[in-house]
């Protein structure tokens, strides 16, 4: 589902603030793998989600989803084939538009818009069905604005977006780091139900050692701009903290440089 052939990403070049974000990197996806994603401080991977996004192009490689090759794909061209959920909670949904109308505008990405009037009652009561099982109860609440939810209430209408038309990529940018510990449990217990319900191929990027693990049926750890650590299976399952610094300084020859992850 995602093919990544040898990228590199160069910020700054031939200046003294140069800085190599991406560094040869090639990573392979198959269709439902759930990738959570890891790495210190400047390793890269938010450079990579950039990357598949089409935020920017990359200086070098290939990138291919669903064996279409979009690396010269403008972003707008390229989100027909993606879903994504960012750190602020405030990004991917329009604040003053109600809950509805903005399930309506992600329920219509990628298609021809004409005059037809407003949102169907068939659509109103999927989009009734699908927040039920959110378990927060804004099934009830479709008529209310998006900014008075709270920031757990948007960030799981914002993953409801991302996902209501299957994408062919879920692109999860620490999705949970500004929610409390409790709001966000509750997110990546949605977001885990979602993903397995319909088979998403999904990366997400989190800071938090614990969720890393304990989440998704693989583990990549990034490093300068490269992927130094891929681990799934049983080794996945059974890993500690402990093993991924240790994993960690043995793979860069290093000690792991994040804060936030070290402190979670």
């Amino acid at each position: 589902m995602l093919e990544v052939k040898n990228i590199y990403k160069t910020f700054n070049a031939g200046t003294v603030n140069e800085k190599t974000a991406l560094n040869g990197l090639s990573l392979k996806l198959n269709e439902g793998d759930f990738v959570t994603v890891i790495g210190g401080n400047g390793a890269g991977k938010s450079t990579l989600l950039n990357a598949l996004a089409g935020v920017w192009l990359v200086d070098e490689g290939e990138i291919f989803i669903d064996d279409i090759n979009v690396t010269k794909m403008p972003e707008h061209k390229r989100a027909k084939f993606l879903g994504r959920v960012f750190q602020d909670p405030m990004m991917g949904t329009a604040a003053t538009m109600e809950i509805d109308e903005n399930l309506a505008l992600a329920s219509r990405r990628g298609k021809l818009r004409g005059l037809r009037g407003g949102i169907s009652k068939a659509e109103k009561e999927e989009y009734r069905e699908r927040l039920a099982e959110l378990g927060l109860g804004l099934e009830d609440r479709l008529s209310s604005k998006v900014g008075l939810l709270s920031g757990g209430q948007r960030q799981a209408v914002t993953l409801l977006m991302a996902t209501l038309k299957k994408p062919k990529l879920l692109l999860l940018d620490e999705h949970t780091a500004a929610l409390d510990p409790k709001t966000a449990a509750k997110v990546l217990e949605t977001t885990n139900k979602i993903v397995t319900e319909h088979n998403l191929t999904t990366l997400m990027i989190t800071h938090n050692m614990k969720d890393a693990i304990s989440n998704g049926n693989r583990l990549i750890m990034m490093n300068s701009g490269n992927i130094i650590l891929d681990i799934s299976g049983e080794e996945k399952k059974k890993l500690t903290v402990d093993d991924l610094l240790q994993k960690f300084a043995q793979a860069s020859g290093e000690g792991f440089d994040n804060d936030r992850a070290l402190l979670s």
